[in-house]
């Protein structure tokens, strides 16, 4: 009994002291993890035998203890895991889930278990902190030390974290330059030519993931509570059993496998939504671009916007040109005093019962939008109603706003990516999907996947949209903004940017406009991807240029497969996808103010097959600042070993539509 005693403590004390490891299934990428002599979880990771993460500090600090250190190993578990799962929509059919875990079983010197788990994919990694123990133990998270200790000083692409609403310009310096806090997600341009997307998955009753710089290692800043407007140290309140987030790192030798990769996905829980057949991807058009065009109000007045005659109008008009729906902003009551917003209350000029009729007559949707105002408290109070308002006016879609720099929850003002905001955001998606409506939520925080498990969650803003190119004092967004849009903001998930003016010319700030040819707008409906996804221009404007609405017509916004073709963060994009459930193919391309020729081979189509190729491209003459309106658009019968050559102009693009 004796010697067995010895030996099992001979055993426990060699695994405490030996470092712990797991592979990806390819064996390419190793994660290992290690105990510090004073008991501190620590990890690295090497791909393809190079280090790209040195030994990077684990760990959490509670109001009562310290969890990064006095741990002592129990056990490491391994298991492998591979399932092919099919999406409700998405930029695929179908995803591969192919990884192998480590889960890490630790005691602390209080008494508490924590397990840390490792995810090694092919093309990075994930881990997060599970306390396993169901005693209804609440802790009181202070701070969190996560920490990723790159083995270079990598180029790196990020925000400030205190971006209001995430709608800032990506900018790009080296990770020791890094010298503000940053929002997550960031993409790195690693040293060796590969890359890194840093970012986390299945956020859920938990505040948002930041990074800052500090001695050599990006450190996690979660967000916040605040009391009195002010921050607090309390960063979240959490009852045992939990677990956080995953902290997600993508690692890969190209960018088109950086963009390939589904790794957040995959870390999301599967789809909790028994019946999916009324969640349907939408083109839509909307009364909206005329309000910053400073046509139309959202408040009633002279020239009220979402009038039940202007509303008939977009209705007719998206029958006739193969657009599932249309979006009206200001049609209820609240917009006069942006105070006291009522959810199923019309307008005098809006008639809700007779819109309901002409829409399902016309087979159009209506997208409701619920402006809160930042009032997130009241919009809880209401949501029941407002969805049941909507739903039996044939509703199922509505796009939410919370316009303010800190919004009031049930725990008074909060960021909306603390923990509170977290919480009402999930409320809402779950409330939603009990009334079969889709949610489109503007002002958010950052999307981490959630769409897999409440695919009613079907796109977000969080980003500097078109808007801007409407009104910024700036002058509008640089034409490189948007190339860096599909490597950063869109890695995290569907954007709603609203692409599609068809109208350059802007008489409300003459200084301001959008930084782009007719061609680079066409080209945004391929490469930004959402699920719904809209078209913000005024009818008007596109009956004036037909043969190029032609495109937006045709193209869908749900896809059988999706790759990226070409491209270099900043500068350029070239999208491919094929539409879900047909043959056919689109190619979407979109420049920065360098005007280049690319080349677009064709190999993603089946051979001995011909096909027909409709082209919309910039003229030669064509640039975003003295002729954004030069296009040209030609057919072409090709194959797939052909290969397309085509200029893209400063601030230019190119749209493809290929058919059998």
């Amino acid at each position: 009994m004796k010697r067995l005693s010895f030996l099992l403590m001979l055993s426990l004390l060699m695994l405490a002291c030996t470092k712990q490891q797991v592979p990806s299934p390819d064996k390419s990428l190793q994660v290992f993890f290690r105990l510090t002599e004073d008991g501190a979880p620590q990890y690295s990771v090497t791909q393809d035998g190079m280090t790209v993460l040195d030994w990077s500090q684990l760990g959490l600090v509670s109001a009562d203890q310290d969890l990064t250190r006095g741990f002592k190993l129990l056990r490491t578990t391994t298991s492998s895991f591979q399932e092919t799962w099919e999406t409700v929509w998405g930029e695929e059919r179908t995803i591969t889930d192919n990884h192998r875990e480590l889960k890490v079983s630790l005691q602390h010197l209080s008494g508490l278990r924590m397990d840390i788990i490792f995810c090694a994919f092919n093309d990075g990694f994930a881990f997060r902190y599970a306390f396993p123990e169901a005693s209804d133990q609440s802790l009181v998270i202070t701070d969190e030390a996560t920490e990723y200790r790159f083995a270079a000083n990598h180029e790196a692409w990020s925000i400030p974290w205190r971006t209001e609403y995430y709608e800032g310009l990506w900018t790009k310096a080296p990770l020791s330059e890094k010298v503000d806090t940053l929002c997550s997600p960031i993409t790195i341009e690693r040293a060796d030519g590969g890359y890194a997307f840093v970012h986390e998955a299945a956020l859920t009753d938990y505040p948002a993931q930041n990074l800052y710089m500090q001695d050599g290692a990006l450190r996690t800043y979660l967000t916040p509570w605040l009391e009195d407007g002010k921050p607090t140290p309390i960063k979240a309140y959490v009852t045992l059993p939990f677990a956080t987030p995953w902290r997600m790192v993508i690692l890969t030798r190209d960018l088109k496998a950086m963009v390939a990769s589904r790794i957040m996905l995959n870390l999301n829980e599967p789809c909790r939504i028994e019946d999916t057949s009324w969640i349907r991807p939408m083109k839509f058009i909307g009364i909206w671009w005329g309000m910053h065009m400073k046509s139309m109000t959202w408040e009633q007045g002279p020239i009220h916007g979402a009038t039940t005659e202007n509303m008939a109008r977009y209705l007719r008009f998206a029958k006739d040109h193969n657009i599932q729906a249309v979006l009206a902003e200001g049609w209820n009551k609240g917009w006069e005093d942006w105070q006291h917003f009522s959810f199923t209350e019309p307008y005098d000029d809006w008639d809700m019962d007779y819109l309901s009729r002409l829409a399902d007559s016309l087979g159009v949707q209506i997208i409701g939008h619920n402006e809160t105002g930042g009032n997130a408290a009241d919009y809880e109070d209401v949501l029941d109603e407002a969805y049941a308002y909507h739903q039996a006016h044939g509703i199922h879609a509505i796009k939410t706003g919370y316009v303010a720099p800190i919004i009031r929850t049930k725990d008074g003002l909060q960021w909306n990516k603390g923990q509170s905001g977290v919480r009402h955001y999930r409320k809402v998606i779950e409330t939603a999907a009990k009334y079969h409506i889709a949610i489109d939520n503007h002002e958010p925080v950052m999307p981490t996947g959630l769409q897999r498990t409440y695919p009613n969650l079907m796109s977000q803003e969080g980003v500097r949209g078109q808007e801007w190119n409407a009104w910024s004092q700036d002058g509008g967004s640089p034409c490189e903004h948007v190339t860096v849009l599909p490597f950063t903001r869109i890695m995290a998930g569907p954007v709603d940017y609203t692409p599609g003016v068809f109208a350059f010319e802007n008489p409300v700030m003459p200084g301001t406009c959008v930084h782009s040819t007719l061609a680079n707008q066409l080209g945004l409906f391929v490469c930004f991807y959402s699920p719904l996804q809209m078209a913000c221009d005024l009818p008007e404007n596109y009956l004036k240029h037909p043969e190029a609405f032609r495109f937006i017509e045709e193209v869908p916004c749900d896809w059988e497969r999706s790759e990226l073709v070409d491209g270099r963060i900043g500068d350029f994009c070239i999208f491919a996808r094929q539409e879900r459930g047909t043959a056919r193919w689109f190619i979407g391309g979109i420049n920065d103010e360098q005007e280049r020729e690319v080349t677009i081979p064709l190999s993603m189509l089946k051979p001995d097959k011909t096909y027909r190729a409709h082209i919309w491209h910039d003229s030669d003459d064509a640039d975003w600042q003295t002729n954004p309106y030069g296009l040209v658009i030609e057919q072409r019968e090709i194959t797939s070993i052909d290969t397309l050559r085509l200029r893209m102009a400063s601030g230019g693009g190119l749209a493809i539509a290929i058919e059998e």
